[in-house]
């Protein structure tokens, strides 16, 4: 969640690109023209090596196009409010999100009821939702997942979260509506805009967060303690941790493994810690490669950066992803093994083949610093996607065969 209470830093535009262009485009080409002292020259070579110099150029101005397009928050934190900004001229396009048109538009159903029921709706953020599928995968890995009775459990985790993430949102807005209002783009949210006055986002709130701590003690005890840790932990991450470099990782890479847990918990399913640990430094991985992306962005483009990313370095993140990533395959193989054991099946094994390849694969997109959201850079390469499928298969065949 972005650092409204501190002013942004701008951290300006790098006189060059923070990655040498693997294809030359900071070095002469073999047959590229060598340019003289004039500045001139007829070789053919020479278009050739302008249009690699461009790349660069090129390539910063799709990132920039990038953060615009993604002005509502997708790139940053688990909540998805924390986006990086690329300063830009002023705008009347009614379509730009930073325009005074825009805003103005936002603004116009300020104090009417359809105002406050669609900043509602905004507000509670249902896209967000797809990460709550996780609360499935303790009942699939427990070959549980077509009991009536345990899919009914899951789907009670899949709402208390949903409810306890949304009113998250509301607080969090709710606290930094002024500083939001300062903001190009933040100032379009609902609270911020007028939509939802401050009392009514504390009101449904304290709804969403105690319906999802009622429902959640109806189900299980173990829901219930999964969830009450969850939200002090985000409550926490609102008012300060998200502050403090390697805590706000671990934050919001705790959430996904809470998500994991709450599927088993809701249900009182065992599972082998190695499932756990996997959840675990694969969220860790992902995450890292979140802030490795928004870093990289900020040293390309000049976007204004958050304070919690000033104490990371790409150099450190890629540390980070790579130990998590190697952490990752080394207890899915040992889980693997466990499924081996204890299903007298070959497929968890076979299973491991696909787990290595797409994690590589998702290095490739956390390495070119395109890896903001999870499940946007999946559901953009066709290839994750497959080895996901294949590797879905592997453990249904493992776990129902």
């Amino acid at each position: 969640m972005a650092d409204k209470n501190e002013t942004e830093v701008d951290t300006g535009k790098p006189d060059a690109p923070a990655e040498a262009d693997a294809e030359g485009s900071n070095g002469a080409q073999v047959g590229d023209a060598v340019l003289t002292g004039t500045g001139k020259s007829d070789e053919p070579g020479d278009e050739a090596k302008a249009g690699d110099e461009a790349k660069p150029d090129e390539t910063a101005q799709e990132k920039r196009v990038e953060v615009e397009a993604d002005a509502d928050g997708t790139i940053g934190a688990e909540f998805g409010d924390e986006a990086l900004e690329v300063p830009s001229a002023k705008s009347d396009d009614i379509k730009d999100k930073s325009s005074d048109a825009y805003h103005a538009k936002v603004t116009a159903k300020a104090g009417t009821t359809a105002g406050l029921v669609s900043g509602l709706i905004k507000e509670l953020r249902p896209k967000q939702w797809v990460k709550n599928v996780l609360v499935l995968a303790v009942p699939f890995a427990a070959g549980e997942i077509l009991n009536p009775g345990i899919l009914g459990h899951a789907v009670i985790a899949f709402l208390v979260f949903s409810m306890a993430a949304s009113g998250i949102y509301f607080v969090n807005d709710a606290i930094d509506v002024e500083a939001d209002r300062q903001h190009p783009t933040k100032r379009n949210r609902p609270i911020a805009a007028g939509l939802i006055p401050v009392p009514i986002a504390y009101a449904v709130c304290a709804l969403l967060l105690g319906g999802s701590l009622v429902i959640s003690a109806l189900t299980s005890t173990p829901l219930l303690v999964v969830m009450a840790v969850y939200i002090l932990v985000q409550l926490g991450y609102c008012f300060g941790l998200k502050h403090q470099p390697v805590i706000d990782l671990c934050i919001v890479a705790s959430g996904f493994l809470l998500r994991a847990i709450a599927g088993g918990a809701a249900a009182n399913l065992v599972i082998t810690q190695w499932f756990y640990l996997i959840v675990a430094f694969g969220s860790l991985f992902m995450v890292a490669g979140k802030r490795y992306a928004e870093v990289k962005l900020a040293m390309e483009t000049g976007a204004k950066i958050r304070k919690s990313l000033k104490a990371y370095s790409p150099s450190y993140l890629r540390f980070v992803w790579a130990i998590a990533a190697a952490i990752t395959i080394m207890c899915y193989a040992l889980w693997a093994y466990d499924i081996r054991e204890f299903e007298s099946s070959r497929w968890g094994l076979i299973s491991i083949i696909p787990m290595v390849v797409a994690i590589l694969r998702y290095a490739v997109d956390i390495d070119k610093g395109v890896a903001g959201e999870p499940e946007e850079v999946v559901l953009k390469d066709k290839v994750l996607m497959v080895l996901g499928v294949i590797l879905a298969g592997c453990l249904f065949l493992a776990f129902y065969l």
